[in-house]
């Protein structure tokens, strides 16, 4: 993504959202994994940042000034007041990374900090589903298994640049792991990592105690492999066909998540009219045209 990434980090690339009011919103896709995660219910988020990544904290620094002038100008500032209003109501905690030493790196900055069960995700991903039913499922797999380790899966054509499991079924959909690798030459599976996982205080051990790996880095996949091989429960929760991933790695897949959340909102957008209409009443004889509502109010 070079030379555009080099000042503006990946997680503030923009996606394109619906805000339910008939209108499109264009947000930087760390904002949109933040608020799908509060949706669910969580108020403590630790953001691992680095140099270059300073319009991070800049975005998740309320700036009632720049609202202000908003509404001097005539414009409605609704969309960063409902914006600051969770920023306002959560725990947020920067935690910087001096060096990118790797994802099992990041990761393990969070150990004097996170305490019990806790979710990962990469900033530079982010996955559409109906009611954000795929963290869901993923979290309610965590408890129903009482997993040390629960990752999100994806079958892709070409895996190689992703981590790769192997595993069993449990369940529709679900697997236990078995195996995994980071970026194989030669994949034994198309089942791919994607990067939102739930943890146990578990991972922090296995981090610990795993070496540098691919590009002397400290790898997840690693760590996870370790916990495999000590026998703890590591599960894999398959992406449904109805769920799109956005990735923002590559130009080439930044063009298609902008294709794909534009598709997405267009057709959510379209659900929620046709929903509209049918709750909206009938013309009655009797009634005056002008009573007639012509768009319910949400």
């Amino acid at each position: 993504m070079l030379p555009f990434s080099k000042e503006i980090p990946k997680e503030m690339f923009p996606i394109i959202t619906y805000n339910g009011s008939h209108s499109l919103e264009l947000k930087p896709l760390v904002q949109a994994i933040f608020e799908q995660l509060y949706s669910l219910g969580v108020r403590d988020f630790y953001f691992v940042v680095g140099r270059g990544k300073r319009a991070i904290e800049d975005h998740f620094s309320p700036d009632p000034g720049f609202s202000a002038f908003l509404k001097e100008k005539g414009r409605d500032p609704e969309c960063l007041s409902r914006f600051y209003e969770k920023i306002r109501s959560s725990n947020i905690v920067f935690l910087n990374q001096p060096e990118s030493l790797g994802f099992g790196d990041a990761v393990l900055l969070g150990r004097p900090f996170v305490k019990g069960t806790f979710i990962v995700q990469a900033g530079d991903t982010f996955i559409l589903s109906e009611g954000e039913e795929h963290l869901r499922r993923l979290v309610l797999m965590h408890q129903k298994y009482q997993a040390s380790a629960t990752i999100l899966l994806h079958e892709v054509p070409d895996p190689r640049q992703y981590g790769v499991v192997q595993g069993s079924p449990l369940e529709e959909g679900v697997l236990r792991i078995t195996a995994t690798e980071e970026k194989p030459e030669e994949p034994k599976t198309n089942i791919a990592i994607m990067p939102l996982y739930v943890f146990t205080e578990e991972i922090f051990n296995a981090l610990s105690e795993t070496e540098p790996g691919k590009n002397g880095e400290l790898q997840l996949t690693d760590a996870i492999q370790k916990l495999v091989t000590e026998g703890r429960t590591v599960i894999g929760v398959k992406l449904r066909t109805d769920e799109l991933r956005l990735d923002m790695g590559t130009p080439e897949t930044m063009v298609e998540a902008l294709r794909l959340s534009l598709g997405y909102v267009d057709a959510k957008a379209t659900k929620e009219s046709l929903r509209m209409d049918l709750d909206t009443p009938a013309l009655s004889a009797s009634e005056p045209k002008e009573t007639i509502p012509l768009r319910k109010e949400l």
